[in-house]
């Protein structure tokens, strides 16, 4: 295949599937304010953050890794000033103490830090300014969870997106803009195993031993356990519960490290852990199931393109139509197959709404995932959902980007009115 086309699907692998320390909104939260107490030089009187509409949805309800159990923004964000390391970028909260979490109670029980909705800003927006004094630091974070777009103390800015900044930006936007479903599948059959080995390692090794925490311990609402118990260890049920059980821990406080596709641990754990389930059900060999991988992620990376970081569009239904394809990429399906299995859950799945990063996040990975393997099932049988079903096109880029469409414009009052319901006040997209 075209250089060019290789190299970018490399980087975009190595750009996405990067190491993240609990759900990355919160997450990113604690990193802005980690990044603002540094610029601050030490803990300040008060601290304000600004949030988009989707920040506040995605943190409202779920547990802050090595918080002790706490939840919400004011937690990540305090969590991130006392015990964070911006340095750590996704991973800021690693080395937070026992001593930090009892600073942090005190600190929310005095109203230390107070959240603002922001209206009229991109999905993903996080500002936090500190005060105390005399002085004054803030950071802001906009577009993806650790792009730092303006720096600023006591008046002057520090740092403003440059042009060059700017223009890496649209690169990377123009690089995923080569993602097509035929080349991925050539790009998986081509690309030399020692140049995704790490990265394709690391996500099996680190998604792997969340999914093992949370059907061991008692995390959420136990989804992942609770598939396993009611319905037996059949791989289309081991498929759903190694998934959902990652989300169990991950939404409900383990502090352990996940690799994220398209901003998302719940995503990278659905792109890669049914996989991997089927890959030693069907003992294919560690290569086949790397580039499996490889299908897994860059098919759901191109869907979210045109879907956006964050929206009211389900991001595990995009992940799971990435396992789903990678499923019948290792049955030995050709493109038509791995396209129909993708328009076969989009057909199905496509518009399951975002209420917010919680404990039910693992429900909906396990209902996509089933959708995924009925989407292959429905492919062996030689069945397709046809054009002009719904939002099936002709073909299934056609059919990709009709559901990102929806995804991004059609479900932005949907947005609205999920989190109107989520915080009981008005808002706008």
């Amino acid at each position: 295949m075209e250089d060019k086309i290789y190299q970018s699907y490399l980087e975009i692998l190595q750009e996405e599937l990067v190491p993240a320390l609990g759900c990355t909104e919160p997450i990113a939260l604690a990193y802005a304010a980690a990044g603002a107490r540094e610029v601050f030089g030490g803990m300040p009187g008060h601290m304000d953050v600004f949030c988009s509409g989707n920040i506040i949805k995605n943190v409202k309800n779920v547990t802050v890794p090595n918080s002790g159990g706490m939840h919400g923004i004011e937690a990540a964000a305090v969590l991130g000033a006392v015990g964070g390391r911006a340095d750590r970028k996704l991973e800021v909260l690693e080395a937070v103490t026992e001593e930090d979490r009892e600073q942090v109670r005190d600190l929310l029980d005095r109203k230390f830090c107070t959240c603002h909705l922001q209206k009229g800003v991109e999905n993903l927006y996080i500002r936090v300014e500190m005060t105390g004094e005399g002085r004054h630091a803030a950071v802001t974070i906009s577009g993806k969870h650790t792009h730092i777009e303006r720096v600023e103390k006591d008046g002057e800015i520090l740092y403003a997106e440059e042009q060059t900044e700017a223009a890496a930006q649209k690169q990377k936007t123009d690089k995923r803009q080569l993602l097509n479903v035929r080349d991925i599948l050539r790009f998986a059959d081509e690309v030399r195993m020692e140049d995704v080995e790490e990265v394709i390692g690391r996500q099996v090794e680190m998604n792997t031993a969340i999914s093992e925490e949370g059907l061991r311990n008692h995390y959420g609402a136990e989804v992942g356990r609770t598939l396993l118990s009611a319905y037996g260890d059949d791989i289309k049920v081991r498929a759903r519960a190694k998934a959902a059980a990652g989300s169990d821990a991950r939404m409900n406080g383990c502090s352990m490290p996940v690799i994220i596709n398209s901003g998302s641990g719940n995503q990278g754990m659905t792109c890669s852990l049914p996989v991997i389930e089927f890959a030693k059900e069907w003992q294919v060999s560690r290569e086949r199931m790397y580039r499996a991988l490889v299908v897994s992620n860059l098919v759901a990376i191109h869907q979210k393109k045109y879907i956006g970081s964050l929206s009211a569009y389900c991001g595990a239904v995009s992940a799971a139509c990435g396992a789903g394809a990678a499923i019948t990429y290792l049955y030995g399906g050709d493109y038509e197959a791995v396209s129909n299995t993708i328009t076969n859950t989009i057909a199905n799945m496509g518009g399951v709404v975002c209420d917010g990063a919680k404990s039910s996040c693992a429900a909906k990975i396990a209902s996509a995932v089933d959708a995924a393997i009925m989407a292959h099932m429905l492919e062996n049988a030689d069945h397709c959902f046809r054009p002009g079903e719904g939002l099936v096109r002709e073909n299934v880029e056609d059919t990709i980007k009709s559901m990102g469409y929806v995804g991004r414009v059609g479900m932005k009052d949907t947005d609205v009115t999920i989190l109107n319901l989520m915080i009981g006040e008005n808002a706008e997209a």
